[in-house]
């Protein structure tokens, strides 16, 4: 009933308008900025001009759960019931766990890559932040009923391969850093890691092999480890090594296909045609790029899972390279034409000062956790929520300055902030030690019943514009809501209001609880 709310207004205005001949009009149905202006609005009657015709048909047929419908300034605005706040807070009781999913992608098969560190390398604060939104949008797709399939994606082969390798023979304790830095600064060591390249390449020197099987199991264990702290699940992983043969042999199949010859016997895309640039896919020694590794990636991925939607989350550094490849793929598989959904995200920053490395260069995801963690008193889930929420709450392609004090605010606007809101609610809950009723007689509505109904069409919005801040702002509004109902009721007393007030109050806790869930953030029940 709840979620079906906005469609039925949807319709309710078509039929007025094709009433009135005016059929054809593009109107929006939305909640007004100003709850004053009534629960929904529509700019029909600025649109077909017709705004008192309009409210005419409006008012003979409108539902019951519609208490009143007025016109202000040329906009149509609808007034929900007494009893439809009443009967959303049972649905949302009742529902529970389920409340808040929707079914506007089911029978959709989609796969999310996110993340993607590579092995012999640090996990660092970008993956962190890949991570959290990966994990959300896997989540928000997820609740709108789709089938998921959840990748990452790993260069386990490549020159950081060698420096690090280089950096183990030499017994150092952080061997990529030390290889990285001894590759710019010293010729011989530059000499000994492109030889040492070549042989992860050839696989012909067991020392090599050894240390790379080692150094590769090693990194590995500890992205999982990282992936059960920021409570993060894959259903496969890739690598680079596996990629990059498919991707040769499909470029060279389709060479004078879709690739042409370019300078030196490098095999090219010409993407001027599609309005894109020129990229190398195969350089002179027939080594595939980058480029060509991400085609073979696509042959693995549409064998494995045959999606209607993969979506890749990167940073947006690779803008430039998702657009031409995407292209690309779209050209040598057409059954993945409009398939392909590249969304990037900016660069998570710290206040200059604020932290240092052991690496000297790079701020790993662990560095960034424990010192948030000092300033939660060792809590890692409220250290964790913190983070996600200062990562989620603007939109994902924004740079983000990370302000460790906000972060853990209990103020407002922050995971922290989220999280006491639900924590007090499951110890007013327990202590009332009743399901409340939903049914009971009040006197007024409350502003935080204005909002708990909203959060199927939250959530379904999220989900259509690949935003988690549309959640994350949702939660922060609700939160805010009932802090001042509770900061001005009573919930748990003898009057007979209360049994209300604890419904109200379980209908927050389980719409906190959901959205919180599908962001990816912890929600503990006591703080």
């Amino acid at each position: 009933m709840i979620g079906a709310m906005k469609k039925t207004i949807e319709k309710l205005v078509k039929e007025a308008l094709e009433s009135i001949g005016a059929g054809e009009a593009k109107f929006t149905v939305e909640h007004p900025i100003n709850m004053a202006f009534g629960d929904y609005t529509t700019n029909a009657g600025i649109i077909s001009k017709k705004a008192s015709e309009l409210l005419e048909y409006l008012e003979k047929n409108k539902p019951e759960e519609i208490e009143k419908i007025e016109i202000k300034s040329g906009f149509i605005n609808f007034y929900l019931s007494k009893e439809f706040f009443k009967q959303s807070i049972g649905e949302i009781v009742d529902k529970g766990s389920e409340f808040g999913k929707n079914e506007s992608l089911k029978g959709e098969k989609v796969m999310v890559e996110h993340t993607q560190p590579n092995p012999f390398k640090e996990f660092h604060i970008g993956h962190l932040m890949n991570n959290a939104i990966g994990e959300a949008i896997v989540r928000i797709v997820g609740a709108s009923g789709a089938e998921m399939k959840v990748v990452s994606y790993h260069g386990d082969v490549g020159l950081h391969v060698a420096k690090a390798i280089w950096g183990m023979q030499k017994g150092v304790e952080n061997p990529y850093p030390a290889g990285a830095k001894a590759y710019e600064e010293d010729e011989q060591a530059k000499a000994e890691i492109t030889a040492i390249n070549q042989k992860v390449y050839d696989k012909s020197d067991k020392e090599i092999n050894d240390l790379y099987e080692a150094g590769r199991k090693k990194s590995l264990e500890h992205f999982e480890s990282l992936y059960k702290k920021l409570d993060s699940h894959f259903d496969y992983h890739f690598y680079e090594s596996e990629a990059g043969e498919k991707g040769k042999k499909i470029v060279l199949d389709n060479v004078g296909k879709v690739f042409d010859e370019g300078e030196g016997g490098a095999i090219i895309f010409k993407g001027e045609k599609f309005g894109q640039h020129t990229r190398v896919f195969l350089n002179s020694e027939g080594i595939p790029t980058y480029e060509a590794k991400e085609v073979g990636l696509a042959e693995i991925k549409k064998e494995i899972f045959p999606y209607d939607k993969s979506i890749t989350i990167t940073g947006n550094e690779q803008d430039g390279f998702f657009n031409v490849v995407e292209v690309v793929i779209g050209e040598v598989f057409g059954e993945l034409k409009g398939k392909l959904k590249h969304l990037s995200h900016g660069q998570l920053r710290l206040p200059t000062g604020k932290m240092s490395s052991r690496t000297g260069d790079v701020i790993t995801a662990e560095i960034l956790i424990e010192t948030v963690k000092e300033k939660t008193k060792g809590d890692e889930d409220i250290a964790i929520g913190a983070i996600k929420y200062m990562i989620l709450r603007q939109s994902i392609g924004n740079d983000i300055i990370f302000d460790i004090e906000k972060s853990v605010s209990t103020e407002g606007d922050s995971g922290v902030y989220l999280q006491y809101a639900y924590a007090r609610t499951c110890s007013i809950l327990e202590k009332a030690n009743t399901k409340g009723d939903a049914k009971a007689e009040r006197e007024n509505i409350h502003e935080v019943e204005k909002l708990l109904y909203r959060f199927p069409e939250i959530v379904e919005r999220a989900c259509r514009e690949y935003s988690p801040n549309i959640l994350t702002t949702y939660l922060t509004e609700i939160a805010g809501s009932f802090n001042n109902l509770y900061a001005n009721e009573q919930i748990i007393s003898d009057k007979p209001e209360s049994a209300y007030l604890i419904a109200l109050t379980r209908a927050f806790n389980t719409v906190m609880k959901n959205g919180l869930t599908i962001l990816g953030i912890p929600a503990p029940e006591k703080m």
